[in-house]
């Protein structure tokens, strides 16, 4: 069942009825559902969809050649094309009335085997592909190599794309799609474990519950996910055993570089080339204060992926206790504890999105312009403060608290909220109360007195 990129699959359709020459570049990290979403674009269209192998340059080649011959009927006919060349301008003669599609997923496999690929591509476009009816999409899982090598400035083929798509995870509201049998808190637990990786969120089976789940799925030694994450940087990185330290210490609770560093052991200067490869590959972020008063120099480092996120906290430093058989003390003593902490930064991140789905379709007392997290120092009592969310403009200011525990959430939390909004000074300010648990009575009699204070039930956020 093909799920969610209906704004992706819309634009490749738009794309298509224009019948006329396109190049699209689409891109993202592995398992994100890159080939699930060409596939079904590729429905009922005539089209040419090439895998490309780790292959040589010539067996590359012929297989490239094969798919193409395949699809005109002349496979008998010659084994191979000559050259690269050869191969597209037959297609390209064949395009000149007729709409072809063709698609090469993992394009950088070809890549590395010719150098001179897009400098091939890019002679073939401006001399005879342009003027035809081929739709070619180039597609890749090597996010950073497709930014350098195709879509930078420095590329042959820099100019030469028609568009571009930046294939993300999904978001919670996408993901929670994957499960329609879980209540809002498994799925909210589901993605703070899986993210929105698409190929993740099938392996859960919503008619269990989520730690029998975490026990088949995850902490089963000859499970699909139990070593994914470990099996996935080696593809990536040369030093798996560097990197896994380092994501191993900000699940831990290291963000800041120079912690990373001496809970890893090296210096930093050389931790942050580590840490630029994993924010390249988008496992990693760097994050920085909201910008509402200055730009803050307090950057932090936070796991991007849940399910890295989740792995390496709780699987990475138990495997000696699962590969003992002992999955169900790693569920009750290892994760079950901690679960609830663990998702709290899930929940704000659900919060987030939801507060930008509010401002897009204009329900908010005004459309923000900004929206983060904000952590700073508060000059009256001389200490570090956070606010989970702020949203704002030149004019207003939205300053939200959310919370993940099993107590409702008292009035006390509003006023600390309060308090913190003093350090900033906008014309209006508007208050957002987030709780798993609901809130007292004393809150919401409050919030119903004022008319900037918004408190936010969970069945509001299943959208």
């Amino acid at each position: 069942m093909f799920i969610g990129r209906e704004e992706e699959l819309g634009t490749l359709n738009r794309l298509y009825k224009e019948d006329k020459f396109q190049f699209v570049v689409v891109y993202g990290r592995r398992r994100v559902g890159k080939t699930t979403l060409l596939k079904e674009f590729c429905k009922d269209k005539p089209a040419i969809f090439y895998v490309a192998e780790e292959y040589n340059d010539k067996m590359a080649l012929q297989s490239f050649s094969e798919k193409i011959l395949s699809f005109f009927g002349l496979s008998g006919f010659i084994s191979s094309f000559e050259s690269w060349e050869k191969a597209f301008l037959f297609l390209a003669e064949r395009a000149k009335e007729r709409r072809i599609l063709l698609v090469i997923d993992e394009f950088p496999y070809i890549v590395n085997a010719n150098k001179a690929i897009p400098s091939l591509l890019q002679n073939l476009i401006d001399h005879s592909l342009k003027n035809t009816k081929l739709f070619l999409i180039i597609c890749g899982s090597s996010v950073s190599f497709i930014e350098k090598e195709i879509l930078s400035y420095k590329s042959p083929l820099y100019g030469r794309r028609t568009a571009q798509m930046m294939i993300e995870p999904f978001n919670f509201f996408e993901s929670r799609k994957f499960c329609p049998n879980f209540n809002f808190e498994d799925q909210v637990t589901a993605y703070g474990i899986l993210g929105g990786i698409p190929q993740y969120l099938n392996n859960f089976d919503d008619a269990k519950g989520i730690y029998e789940n975490i026990k088949e799925k995850i902490l089963d030694k000859v499970s699909y996910l139990y070593e994914e994450p470990k099996l996935l940087l080696k593809q990536e990185v040369r030093e798996p055993a560097m990197y896994n330290s380092i994501i191993e210490a900000i699940a831990s609770g290291s963000s800041k570089l120079n912690e990373i560093a001496t809970r890893v052991g090296t210096d930093t200067d050389k931790c942050a080339k580590y840490i630029s490869t994993l924010v390249d590959l988008k496992i990693i972020e760097k994050l920085s204060p909201a910008e509402i008063k200055e730009k803050s120099r307090k950057s932090i480092y936070k796991i991007k992926d849940n399910f890295f996120r989740f792995w390496y906290r709780f699987v990475f430093p138990n495997k000696d206790l699962i590969e003992m058989g002992l999955s169900e003390e790693v569920v009750e003593n290892k994760i079950k504890p901690y679960i609830s902490e663990y998702l709290g930064g899930v929940y704000e991140e659900i919060c987030t999105d939801y507060l930008k789905i509010l401002n897009k379709n204009r329900k908010l007392p005004f459309i923000f312009e900004k929206i983060g997290k904000w952590w700073g120092n508060n000059p009256f009592k001389k200490r570090e403060e956070e606010i989970d969310i702020v949203a704002f403009d030149k004019n207003n200011i939205l300053l939200c608290e959310c919370k993940w525990k099993n107590s409702k959430m008292d009035k006390d939390a509003l006023d600390s909220l309060i308090e913190k909004s003093m350090l900033f000074n906008y014309g209006k300010k508007y208050y957002f109360l987030f709780s798993k648990s609901g809130f007292t009575e004393e809150l919401v009699k409050y919030a119903g007195s004022v008319n900037n204070v918004f408190w936010i039930k969970n069945d509001e956020i299943i959208i």
